[in-house]
């Protein structure tokens, strides 16, 4: 049996029931293959051989026994390192956190374990899950298999980066404005984030508390959905958390979606959208009018500011989130300081500049003189952004887009144009200022022209690099997500 081909929870799944494949052999199998790429992808900071051996052997007694605890139980799986897990190394990617040890497990992770998932290792990304290319992590950038000269995406870099590779079956980002549907379009993965307040965020070390949300980087959609079904749900420990009925995402998968109607906005295909882009989300989309799916142009007249609106008010929760991060509660103290703001300074230098860069920025953004011009301006526009969903909601069941304006582009070809690197944001950043759901699923490949020889993990040389389609639906409606993206 060739492992490198199981790459679904359902086969893998079954298997394990029929006694036709081990947990721990399968997870072996992974662990071999996170500690022989990763000097080469740099995906994983810390890889848990122990706790994944200890989960798997547990899942096997219970698979002997009959009574496996859900579809995921023995599944090989990791988790972005900006989600604590307890008794595990959790460094944000970030130096400042180089020798944390969480104290206690987040709420979704925590419902992976009990229904038996098996995780091998914590992924690197951009730190504090600030960045859309995994560059700037203090450990290194993480790189894309498909070209290992090329990002993975950002900020859960090393998420998408590990599963595209076939190491563990599926992961666990955060998405803040595209950070899980970022890099699954630049890798060829399903990202899917869920509505805010869909998943719990305790336990997910905060960037934008507003913003945050917890999300799958999967194979399939059936994946995702499978694993969205465990994750969701309300959390006494987090009270931006919904009670809503439990959902069964998994079972939307198969539903027919003849009859839907899907919305164009015009805003998303404007000039600097690769044409190669526009033409593969089009065909996608002409796809599904053969299925039945009514198609219609719709107008969100106020993303022209979403991005300017989302790097005001990021940057002002980052500046107050990371206040914590002085060396004293948490962070790298010198005890042989005496002087308290000479303790800050050096503890706060160890941040990178990506960092230090939206501290910066949302301190400004929030002083004294300027938070009315900047902060409340931007609340202002945000809600403008939601009302404008709103109302194309009330003419359709979903709006495509492009996940991303372009491919994978090569490593450091902006890592000193920051501006422009934010621009990459451009069409996922809205869902998070709504707080709706989105998924980012491959529809394509573009031709590249190979002049440098680049190769993937793999050592082949590298011709074609995946397209994404973003599909967004309103707020708590991703029934209707997954239904079309399966079909895509």
């Amino acid at each position: 049996m060739d492992l490198n081909r199981l790459r679904d929870i359902k086969t893998i799944h079954e298997l394990f029931k029929s006694k036709k494949l081990s947990v721990v052999e399968f997870t072996k199998f992974h662990l071999n293959k996170a500690h022989e790429l990763n000097p080469t992808l740099n995906c994983f900071i810390t890889i848990t051989d122990e706790l994944a051996l200890s989960q798997a052997k547990e899942s096997e007694e219970r698979y002997l026994n009959g009574n496996p605890l859900s579809e995921i139980d023995g599944i090989p799986m990791s988790v972005k390192d900006v989600i604590c897990v307890k008794g595990v190394r959790t460094t944000a990617s970030s130096k400042m956190l180089d020798k944390y040890i969480s104290p206690y497990t987040a709420t979704g992770i925590q419902r992976l374990i009990d229904n038996g998932a098996v995780i091998i290792g914590k992924n690197n990304s951009d730190p504090f899950a600030f960045g859309g290319s995994g560059e700037n992590s203090g450990y290194g950038p993480a790189k894309n298999p498909l070209d290992v000269s090329r990002v993975p995406g950002g900020s859960s870099s090393g998420s998408a980066s590990g599963v595209a590779a076939g190491i563990g079956i599926y992961s666990i980002g955060t998405d803040t404005g595209g950070s899980v549907r970022n890099p699954a379009s630049l890798t060829g993965l399903v990202g899917f984030k869920p509505s805010y307040g869909r998943n719990s965020r305790y336990g997910l070390i905060s960037m934008a508390s507003s913003f945050d949300t917890m999300g799958v980087l999967a194979n399939t959609v059936l994946d995702a959905a499978i694993v969205e079904d465990i994750l969701s749900g309300m959390d006494s420990k987090d009270s931006t958390t919904h009670d809503l009925p439990k959902p069964n995402f998994k079972s939307d998968v198969d539903k027919d979606i003849s009859g839907l109607t899907v919305g164009i906005p015009k805003e998303y295909f404007v000039e600097g959208l690769d044409p190669d882009i526009k033409k593969s989300v089009m065909d996608k989309v002409e796809e599904l009018k053969a299925k039945g799916v009514k198609v219609k142009e719709v107008s969100l007249p106020h993303t022209k500011y979403a991005l300017p609106t989302y790097y005001i008010l990021v940057p002002s929760e980052i500046s107050s989130n990371l206040g914590r991060f002085d060396g004293i509660r948490f962070g790298n103290s010198d005890s042989s300081s005496i002087d308290l703001e000479e303790e800050y300074i050096k503890s706060r230098d160890v941040f990178e500049d990506e960092v230090k860069r939206r501290i910066i920025i949302g301190t400004f953004a929030l002083s004294s003189g300027y938070s009315d011009e900047y902060y409340k301006s931007a609340l202002k526009v945000r809600e403008l952004i939601k009302r404008d969903f709103g109302n194309v909601f009330k003419e359709v069941d979903a709006i495509i887009t492009p996940s991303m304006p372009r491919v994978a582009w090569k490593i450091g070809e902006e890592v000193n144009d920051p501006l422009k690197l934010y621009l990459e944001d451009i069409f996922t950043v809205t869902a998070n200022l709504a707080g709706i759901p989105g998924i980012s699923v491959k529809c394509g490949e573009k031709e590249i022209d190979n002049t440098d020889d680049s190769i993937d993990v793999w050592g082949n040389k590298v011709s074609r690099l995946p397209i994404g389609l973003q599909i967004l639906t309103n707020r708590f409606k991703e029934d209707t997500l997954f239904r079309l993206a399966s079909k895509i």
